[in-house]
């Protein structure tokens, strides 16, 4: 495969460079790796060739946004886009990327190459402060910043973890991103919703049980626990777990160790817990229908989400990230939206939170009639009535320094398009020269 997209003398020249290489095939599976990305990710190139890419490249934009199939999609090559990897070891190395569409003598795509530089002058502080996402989660309000920052630091740390936030806000993609950057990364990751079950089936589903057990036992079965030994298990919803049932989960957090439901025999497991819920937790011991000593066990690292209407400036970059998430599903060519529309949804109080506003963006694109941006006709009827009650706030309204961050991540995403960005946030070029200027001479 790597000899009818390269020869050997192209294999050679890619091999002394210092930059990493990666060429993979339209069906995603890697077909070369140079010595350079071996040498900066750990990874050796026996390891990954012929499998599909984003079981093994640990990139941030693999959960934002595949390069590949951008570049497949829009013909358009990627320029020094900052992003990051993980290495074999779990750190996460800022670099800046690059992708080219690679073509056949007919000119037809047959894959892609992606090339990246460790960029040895950017912090992991600096890196975050260019970024709008992280490991899938999207954000560049302070809090989402501070967020980052932690699953960061914890990430070499098994310790148990405790995510509080409303529905909707990405509780389950904050989970993920813990155990992707984990020492634990490698291993299986367990969702249980305890919410989704009756009481009489969660002890089953959580710890197993016997044949005979109970009466719909008719044979043996391993609980998630045991399912997720080695791995990470997340708990959503943690708090939906009876009274009756939290020593059990007490007994594995302090020893490591449960029993089948019916049975006497005495099982150890290896599993790193993270939790969510959407209720406040001191308020669910205090009533007693929440065990302290397991609060204080699960809350070792604890992790607060704000609501979107909490976070507002995180509204854009959530907005552009689900356009071309859905625009590529439905092939659509949609790339943005228009002004009125953008100071419609940053306006929304949105009650449902991220997950409210990804519905929204993606009936939009299905209502669409419209080829080049969404309009405020696209929208859900809910938004499009709720203009009436609310002050609409203007994009010239919003503080100079959230426009500012807002236009250069714009750039960045667009390949500094400045045409491309002005008609997304329904401004003038000549606003975009002003703006960078004004920031230039502070």
């Amino acid at each position: 495969m790597t000899e009818s997209i390269l020869n050997k003398h192209s294999i050679r020249i890619l091999d002394s460079l210092s930059e990493g290489i990666y060429i993979i095939d339209k069906e995603f599976k890697i077909v070369y790796v140079n010595k350079a990305a071996s040498e900066i990710t750990g990874i050796k190139s026996s390891d990954v060739i012929g499998k599909v890419c984003r079981t093994f490249c640990k990139s941030e934009r693999c959960q934002i946004g595949c390069p590949i199939t951008e570049i497949l999609r829009t013909g358009r090559n990627i320029v020094d886009l900052e992003s990051s990897l993980q290495n074999s070891d779990g750190n996460i190395i800022p670099v800046k990327l690059n992708a080219s569409v690679l073509k056949n003598e007919d000119d037809d795509p047959i894959g892609g190459i992606i090339s990246f530089r460790r960029d040895s002058k950017i912090s992991f502080d600096d890196y975050l402060k260019n970024k709008d996402h992280f490991y899938g989660i999207v954000g560049k309000s302070k809090a989402m910043k501070e967020l980052f920052r932690i699953i960061e630091e914890i990430s070499g740390s098994d310790a148990n973890v405790l995510i509080s936030g409303e529905t909707g806000v990405g509780k389950e993609m904050v989970a993920q991103a813990i155990k992707e950057t984990s020492k634990r990364r490698d291993k299986i990751f367990v969702k249980v919703n305890c919410a989704a079950l009756p009481d009489t089936l969660l002890a089953s589903e959580l710890f197993g049980h016997v044949k005979g057990a109970f009466t719909d036992a008719v044979k043996d079965r391993i609980g998630r626990f045991e399912y997720a030994d080695g791995g990470t298990i997340f708990l959503d919803e943690i708090t939906e777990i009876p009274i009756n049932m939290q020593n059990r989960l007490l007994r594995i957090i302090q020893e490591g160790t449960f029993e089948r439901l019916g049975e006497s025999i005495e099982r150890k497991v290896n599993v790193r817990i993270i939790a969510a819920t959407n209720k406040n937790i001191k308020d669910e011991v205090k009533s007693k229908s929440f065990r302290e000593d397991l609060y204080y066990r699960l809350n070792v690292i604890p992790l607060y989400i704000p609501p979107l209407r909490e976070r507002k400036e995180d509204i854009v970059y959530l907005v552009n990230y689900f356009i071309r998430k859905y625009a590529d599903k439905y092939s659509k060519k949609i790339e943005s939206v228009h002004s009125e529309t953008m100071e419609i949804l940053y306006n929304h109080d949105w009650p449902g939170n991220v997950r409210e506003l990804e519905n929204a963006i993606e009936y939009a694109i299905v209502r669409s009639k419209r080829q080049d941006y969404l309009c405020v006709c696209s929208l859900p009827p809910n938004i499009r009535d709720n203009i009436k009650c609310n002050k609409i706030l203007s994009l010239k309204e919003i503080a100079i320094d959230e426009k500012t961050e807002t236009l250069l991540t714009l750039l960045r995403q667009n390949n500094w398009n400045k045409t491309k960005v002005a008609n997304i946030l329904g401004i003038n070029r000549s606003t975009i020269h002003r703006i960078l200027k004004g920031k230039k001479n502070k």
